[in-house]
């Protein structure tokens, strides 16, 4: 076999040893898996976005908000987070507002209560394996890393049998350790990538969100009063 074909990528695979490629294995499963988080975050944060702007545009048309309760209800597993939020809000006033004795002051913040716990339920659901995200690309060329150290180690022990240390019996070795880092570099770089685009893109939501409760809380504070 000449050099040409043992620096070939699949070759350096077949080649590389028992240790190195489990750590190829490993870092290709975790590429994969992040690629299927990004790809499934993607489609969540567009979803999330258009379904808020399309809320925000019927609240802020000066609709009846009993309409909009309802139809929230009525369509709760395809309402939005913000549509949500709104829901829990106004479900709380609604309730607390027909009880007697009750100064307006307690009103406004039991609701405001009731949209904070939905609002950290939907940021919750927002931000779902961002973590994993943001681990695979903190460890991910140090896992690649660890695969290349041990395959230029097991290369150097291997010239110990050869009787002249030439180019042609370092470099299969070597490459095939630097295989492992490059893997690495694959799956963490795309990860880092996609988290700060979607931890920017959750921000902005979660700003949206909160500016919408104290809006929605000045309109009910009018009211009860």
């Amino acid at each position: 076999m000449n050099i040409t074909q043992d620096l070939s990528i699949l070759q350096l695979v077949l080649n590389a040893s028992a240790v190195v490629q489990a750590i190829m294995a490993l870092l290709a499963g975790i590429s994969f898996m992040s690629w299927y988080y990004i790809f499934m975050k993607w489609f969540a944060v567009r979803k999330a976005r258009a379904k808020t702007e399309d809320f925000e545009r019927d609240f802020w048309s000066g609709g009846d908000l009993n309409n909009l309760y309802s139809s929230a209800v009525n369509d709760r597993h395809h309402a939005g987070s913000m549509e949500r939020i709104f829901e829990a809000g106004f479900r709380e006033f609604a309730k607390l507002r027909g009880q007697k004795n009750l100064d307006p002051k307690d009103v406004i913040d039991g609701s405001r209560r009731a949209m904070r716990a939905t609002y950290q339920r939907e940021m919750d659901a927002l931000e779902a394996h961002l973590d994993f995200l943001a681990s695979v690309g903190s460890v991910s060329p140090y896992i690649g890393l660890f695969g290349t150290v041990w395959g230029i180690m097991h290369a150097f022990r291997g010239l110990s049998n050869v009787g002249q240390a030439t180019l042609s019996a370092v470099a299969p070795g070597i490459a095939e350790a630097l295989v492992a880092t490059a893997i690495g570099l694959f799956a963490a770089i795309p990860a880092v990538l996609a988290y700060n685009r979607f931890a920017h893109d959750t921000d902005r939501l979660a700003t949206r969100f909160e500016s919408f409760m104290e809006e929605f809380s000045n309109i009910l504070q009018r009211q009860v009063r």
